[in-house]
């Protein structure tokens, strides 16, 4: 094998968590079940397999060769190529690993039968895939040896059903090696002789019990028994003395051992050799060998994009120059087969005037899943797949960013807080403005004054400052007011409706902040006590009387648990001017940030 150079900036750039969070090849629980690559791999061969998962972990932007396979899959596609071609496939081993072992002298006889299998396979897939009338395809074809030598070769050296290991023989086809086949004849014409042997004592000795047999320990030798032993010959030599029994070897039997066992030592070596000088033969074929496993297991990951696009309603996405994410009636891949009702397919439509959505709605509602389904979709576009939505035209993108879910790291002593500022810290210091950026539910591991500010300055520094583009999803209806202040955000929501004290979610995105939380729906739904749902209910009427005002979307600081302030009260009068003295434009981050807390503290 060659070492090859891969530069960061040829491909879409996924970290640890993003690869966690999207569910890529694990779920959060660890299993391979409701994964993007349980839904999406049914590849025919361990080698497309293996690619598949090699180009989802590194995701492509070079559109030349993404436009290439999108293409394929639509040539694929078309009368249903695709089909014939898997069935093909199935019939192909793990050539790839094959050729690795054989460049290390430790292939095993299975794995030639094993190649030699697939090689005669091989033909008819170069036949199959003449017949597609696509270039990308045709090339993959020139790339696949149809190994003629290489066929004959091991048809003529190893027998049908080899035995897992060369060390017993058995593994050499009879006519490869004449050497062999005569040692193999003393061997296997050995039975023989000593029956014909046995027959003619019983009639010298007249002893019709008398046998003729061989044990590792002793050898060859003559059984009688006991009561026989004055009827023996004088030739017989005694050997061994058993109870009942004694057992005898003779001269024609020994010089017989001596020749034997001979032979099947010489056979046994001779056939080592063989095989060896036979891997060493292999070793000029692992170059066209490994070419065509490589073209062999691309044909196989895109006729699996092929099949995937037929049964599960893909589309080809559109891969376009410049900025933005334009995706109507999108799905998530996996959500999607995983529930007994139809998936509810949302739109999003992203460009250089609208980079970030702020999403709000209820918990349940859907809005994790809406936003991990447009990461899912941009990745599975560039890594050459069909998508699951409508239409999808997409924009440069350099990397995928997800900040969703919360936990400890045990290992590290690091608590939920300090995992979600960590994983924050990352995006904030690399995104983009070609970046995608997932952000659910920041700043709910801390106290709600520290996380609504921490929240806000994050939203306003990535939408002011990375201008990447940003899925923003929160509780915190504050946020919605952004929308106001910065061009480049809008806002959107997870609709959902009440009957009676039960919340109905229709998980369809529409434009606009959410109307409020449905908090207390979720929790009822979740189970929680009637009980403490009524005492919720009173404490939500307590609080929003002494309110100012109730929560609104749109509503910026002061927030919605301060005590309430007189119209002329001084602290209010303080808080005004410290307003006034600040220009939220030419603030930094930080500055924004300690501006809150000295308002905060104002209030106090």
């Amino acid at each position: 094998n060659s070492l090859t150079v891969e530069l960061s900036d040829e491909g879409i750039i996924l970290d640890a968590a993003s690869r966690r969070n999207l569910e890529l090849e694990y779920s959060i629980s660890g299993e391979h079940k409701n994964t993007l690559i349980s839904v999406i791999d049914k590849t025919a061969t361990s080698m497309g397999s293996r690619l598949l998962r090699r180009w989802l972990n590194k995701p492509l932007r070079d559109r030349f060769i993404l436009r290439n396979r999108h293409q394929a899959v639509g040539a694929l596609l078309d009368q249903y190529r695709y089909e014939t071609l898997l069935e093909t496939l199935r019939g192909i081993g793990d050539i790839e690993r094959i050729a690795s072992r054989i460049a290390l002298g430790s292939a095993r006889p299975r794995d030639l039968s094993t190649l030699r299998g697939s090689l005669h396979v091989i033909p008819r897939i170069h036949s199959l895939v003449g017949t597609v009338d696509n270039p990308h395809i045709q090339q993959l074809q020139t790339n696949i040896d149809l190994h003629d030598e290489l066929r004959s070769l091991l048809d003529a050296a190893i027998i049908d059903n080899p035995p897992v290991v060369i060390r017993d023989g058995g593994v050499i086809a009879p006519g490869f090696d004449p050497e062999l086949d005569e040692l193999r004849n003393l061997s296997e014409n050995a039975d023989q002789y000593l029956l014909d042997l046995e027959a003619r004592e019983k009639v010298r000795t007249g002893i019709t019990n008398l046998k003729v047999a061989y044990n590792r320990v002793h050898g060859y030798y003559v059984e009688i028994p006991q009561s026989q032993l004055s009827r023996i010959p004088a030739d017989y030599i005694r050997r061994q003395t058993l109870k009942g029994v004694e057992r005898f070897i003779l001269p024609e039997l020994k010089k017989f051992e001596d020749k034997v066992l001979s032979a099947r030592e010489r056979a046994l070596a001779r056939e080592k050799a063989i095989y060896d000088n036979l891997l060493h033969d292999l070793l000029e074929h692992l170059t066209p060998i490994r070419s065509s496993a490589q073209a062999i297991a691309e044909l196989d990951v895109l006729s699996n994009f092929a099949e995937r696009a037929n049964t599960l309603n893909y589309n080809c996405p559109a891969l376009v120059d410049g900025a933005g994410i334009q995706i109507e009636g999108g799905r998530h891949p996996v959500v999607e087969r995983t529930l007994d009702n139809p998936f509810v397919p949302n739109d999003l439509y992203m460009d250089s005037r609208r980079r970030m959505l702020m999403v709000t709605g209820p918990n349940m509602g859907g809005k994790s899943t809406y936003m991990r389904q447009v990461a899912l979709i941009v990745l599975l576009a560039h890594i050459g797949s069909y998508v699951p939505a409508q239409t999808a035209r997409l924009g440069n993108i350099d990397r995928i960013f997800t900040r969703i879910g919360a936990h400890d790291d045990l290992s590290t002593g690091r608590s939920t807080f300090m995992v979600e500022m960590t994983e924050a810290a990352n995006i904030l210091n690399n995104a983009t403005a070609h970046s995608l950026v997932l952000m659910d539910e920041i700043g709910r591991g801390t106290s709600t004054f520290d996380g609504l500010s921490l929240a806000w300055a994050i939203a306003e520094f990535l939408a002011r400052d990375r201008k990447a583009f940003t899925l923003f999803a929160t509780h915190y209806f504050e946020l919605t007011s952004l929308a106001e202040q910065i061009s480049t955000i809008a806002n959107v929501h997870i609709d959902a409706v009440e009957h009676g004290d039960k919340i109905v979610f229709l998980h369809a995105v529409k434009e606009g902040p959410a109307n409020q939380s449905y908090g207390l729906q979720v929790a009822q739904l979740a189970g929680v006590p009637k009980g403490v749902i009524a005492q919720a209910k009173k404490k939500l009427v307590s609080l929003e009387k002494h309110s100012r005002q109730a929560p609104q979307p749109g509503q910026t600081l002061p927030l919605m648990f301060d005590t309430p302030v007189a119209p002329k009260d001084e602290s209010a009068e303080n808080v005004k001017a410290a307003l006034a003295a600040v220009d939220p434009d030419t603030l930094t981050p930080r500055q924004a940030l300690d501006a809150l807390y000295r308002l905060r503290k104002l209030l106090t």
